[in-house]
């Protein structure tokens, strides 16, 4: 099957399958129940294009062959050649923000293509989940984010992961990353780097202070299409309402994280992460 042109790549209505169906070039079968009343909604009839991907970065153009109350056929097509993930992996640690304001950072974070999100429970933590309580909101949150990809062009869902309590991850799965993830850096009030100095001579091609924010010049490599070196990654933590606690910023810092700034400004704990992911994204894509 021929690959499908970039320019079309956003034109057509998306959906993500998971592995519920084959994305194999001419397999015919259902689509999912979910994809299928979207369809329905459209009052798209057969023959009309739609684009199916799978969150791990697979995406195929698929037509529908029928139309009926219950059940849209389609048969998958050639795939789809894009990539719209970020040059580098970044993780956004972070309290909790309480109300919805945690499905809108979600959303938004996706959006702005960040790797995975860890939601974190702090000694200043309005919101406190654990146990089935957590295990729903963490379903919820993975399919906002697979809503935002639809939305956004992206072919991978970052991940969600399970809700741990701050004290508790530093000791576990955050000491992991030292190998996937180089560059550790924590929210911080005290004496800080600023963001933009602290990404300076890191990420997939070291950067100089003069043309990590340069967005005149833009980034040859996504211009031309040839591939640019995977970097070490980055994680950014940040607290809840009322930021982290002097003993939680502590505890990070003498794991050998770096006190990062995002200026003079008090920001929102749903505000700190995508600001500081729009800023990454911007200095490397």
């Amino acid at each position: 099957m021929d690959q499908i042109e970039k320019g079309r790549s956003l034109v057509l209505p998306r959906f993500h399958v998971g592995d519920e169906i084959s994305l194999l070039p001419g397999t015919v079968c259902a689509l999912p129940d979910g994809a299928a009343r979207h369809v329905q909604v459209l009052r798209m009839q057969p023959g009309g294009l739609i684009q199916l991907f799978d969150g791990q970065g697979r995406e195929h153009q698929a037509r529908v062959t029928e139309m009926g109350r219950k059940q849209v056929m389609v048969e998958v097509e050639g795939p789809v050649v894009v990539n719209r993930e970020l040059p580098v992996k970044v993780t956004l640690a972070m309290g909790m923000p309480a109300n919805d304001r945690m499905d809108a950072l979600i959303e938004k974070a996706a959006e702005l293509g960040v790797y995975a999100i860890q939601p974190l429970v702090c000694e200043r933590s309005v919101l406190r989940l654990d146990g089935e309580r957590a295990l729903k909101k963490v379903a919820h949150w993975h399919a906002v984010a697979i809503s935002a990809c639809e939305q956004s062009g992206r072919a991978v869902v970052p991940q969600v992961r399970q809700v741990q309590t701050l004290q508790n991850w530093l000791k576990g799965d955050a000491a992991t990353l030292e190998a996937s993830a180089g560059h550790k850096g924590v929210l911080s009030l005290r004496d800080a780097v600023s963001l933009r100095a602290w990404l300076v001579g890191k990420g997939p091609a070291a950067l100089t202070a003069g043309d990590a924010f340069n967005a005149a010049s833009g980034d040859a490599s996504q211009s031309t299409g040839t591939s640019r070196p995977e970097s070490p990654g980055f994680v950014f933590l940040s607290g809840p309402e009322g930021g982290l606690s002097e003993n939680e910023e502590q505890a990070a810092l003498g794991a050998g994280w770096t006190a990062i700034t995002l200026g003079a400004r008090v920001l929102r704990a749903d505000t700190a992460p995508l600001a500081a992911l729009s800023v990454i994204g911007a200095a490397f894509e």
